[in-house]
């Protein structure tokens, strides 16, 4: 599940209805989304076709008219070049919609003086409307799947804000990935 935190408050929201409370003043959605009908080695096909009824809803309360499966491993050919390009503060002129299957990555929204970070994970649908500032990094494990929903791929291009803002926020994942490993001990509490 997605973690939201708010830098300036030192606070962090855990839970499905308090995230949703947290991100939509910003206009920006979030969902738990079912994982259980394709697994972790399904081909894009099978992915689109498992959700096909909830890809179809998608298109037809957002004006969407494409949908594909991005996958990015720390194996992906120019891996850095394509997050240098999302990892500085932007907007789109369409929504940024993602319903993540594998991975963890943060979002940066930022909205007046605030910045609130989301990291998302397998099982988090996410809709970022149009317009809105923000930038993308992947965790460590430099690992993202999902689905994604355009309008017009053309209106995905980045448009730089070159506030600077975004230099003054550490892209930490708070899940598995930054945490580590569970260890057991003897140490007693």
């Amino acid at each position: 599940m997605a973690v939201v935190f708010v830098p300036a408050e030192d606070r962090s929201v855990h839970d499905e209805q308090g995230i949703r409370a947290e991100l939509a003043p910003m206009g920006v959605e979030y969902e738990r989304w079912d994982l259980s009908r394709v697994q972790e080695n399904a081909t894009a096909d099978e992915v689109l076709a498992a959700y096909a009824a909830e890809i179809d809803e998608m298109k037809r309360l957002g004006g969407y008219t494409t949908a594909d499966v991005i996958d990015v491993t720390p194996e992906t050919p120019g891996l850095d070049a394509m997050l240098h390009k999302f990892d500085r503060e932007h907007t789109h002129s369409e929504d940024e919609v993602r319903f993540i299957l594998a991975g963890r990555g943060v979002f940066f929204l930022h909205e007046g003086e605030k910045v609130v970070s989301v990291e998302v994970g397998p099982g988090d649908m996410l809709r970022v409307p149009r317009g809105t500032t923000h930038w993308f990094t992947l965790c460590e494990d430099r690992r993202i799947r999902a689905i994604r929903w355009f309008q017009d791929t053309t209106g995905w291009t980045p448009h730089y804000t070159e506030s600077g803002v975004d230099q003054g926020y550490q892209p930490l994942c708070f899940g598995p990935a930054y945490l580590g490993a569970r260890v057991n001990t003897s140490i007693g509490v």
